[in-house]
């Protein structure tokens, strides 16, 4: 699962542009979405239980942004390790790369999605960064050691 995603030509290949990038957020936004609703509905049901049938209270804000977190990060690095794409990504021919000399691991790719949150806390800084980076790197590709490339068209 964490074999090497970089390609010999991955550091040359074309940077996706910002329009792409985000439509292929927002195709995921659909899928992680019940995914986190799900978690929501385990962890209300576990309390149901655990109080003994009794109505649930809405969950600790803690716990709630803890889930939240955890299927986000659980989410992209899952798919990530596998193929470098998620579902939005395979759409919009994105892909995540490890840059030369290294590999995308879990912890890895976990890194990259807890980077994406401070370049997001940075009034989304961090994500702008790529519209005047010639690489077209975010911040948290340079903390991860990682790049989007374009996927070339397959041909017919």
């Amino acid at each position: 699962m964490s074999e090497t995603l970089h390609t010999p030509d991955s550091e040359n290949a074309p940077s996706p542009a910002l329009p792409r990038r985000l439509m292929a957020l927002v195709y995921d936004t659909f899928l992680v979405l019940p995914v986190i609703m799900l978690a929501f509905v385990l962890a209300m049901g576990t309390a149901a239980l655990v109080e003994g049938g009794e109505p649930v209270q809405p969950l600790n804000p803690w716990l709630a942004q803890g889930l939240i977190l955890l299927c986000l990060v659980g989410f992209f690095s899952a798919f990530w390790t596998k193929s470098g794409q998620t579902l939005g990504m395979q759409a919009w021919r994105v892909k995540l790369v490890a840059l030369p000399g290294k590999r995308l691991t879990l912890a890895r790719c976990a890194l990259r999605c807890l980077g994406a949150l401070l370049s997001a806390a940075c009034l989304g800084l961090g994500y702008l960064w790529c519209l005047i980076d010639r690489r077209g790197r975010y911040w948290h590709d340079y903390l991860s050691g990682t790049a989007l490339v374009l996927v070339p068209k397959r041909k017919k």
